[in-house]
């Protein structure tokens, strides 16, 4: 069984890191976009953060561009627009592939944890969202549809 919190994840910038410094969390793993019809989940994502940060959750957030061009920025342009329109809080790591071979480790890791309707591992769009106990086990996967206030009741079941 693969360590989630050994799994290469990459830093804006190009750093690499792993998401030890996360674990004994409950995260909320999300492959976002700053063009989509769905970005205006950033406020409720930022909600969870400011809700449940405090005792012991974090959303992760990963940037990709796979899904109609919606993520076209740099690293930096995606930080920056996250924090001067919706004050995001939580990490965002580097723009990221969620789907085929050039696959993020970490998503290929989610997906296999938490497929989709039918088996199905390919991500279908943009937020969707990936529930880690803090043992680091994927507990649940959420739809981009699924509000992030929707997922609130799982994350305090978690959180005890």
């Amino acid at each position: 069984m693969t360590d989630i919190y050994t799994i290469p994840v990459t830093k804006p910038g190009g750093e690499q890191t792993t998401l030890a410094d996360h674990q004994g969390k409950v995260l909320l793993i999300v492959n976002t976009a700053s063009k989509c019809g769905f970005t205006p989940q950033y406020d409720g994502l930022e909600q969870l953060q400011k809700d449940y940060g405090p005792r012991g959750f974090s959303v992760l957030a990963f940037p990709c561009n796979q899904f109609g061009g919606q993520e076209p920025g740099s690293d930096e342009e995606i930080s920056g627009f996250c924090a001067t329109n919706f004050g995001t809080s939580f990490p965002l790591f580097a723009k990221v592939d969620v789907n085929g071979d050039a696959a993020a480790p970490l998503f290929k890791h989610v997906k296999k944890e938490a497929p989709g309707l039918l088996g199905s591992t390919r991500l279908k769009w943009n937020f969707t969202k990936f529930l880690v106990d803090q043992k680091g086990l994927v507990v649940e996967r959420y739809a981009p549809t699924t509000e992030p206030a929707a997922i609130a009741k799982d994350i305090e079941k978690l959180l005890g």
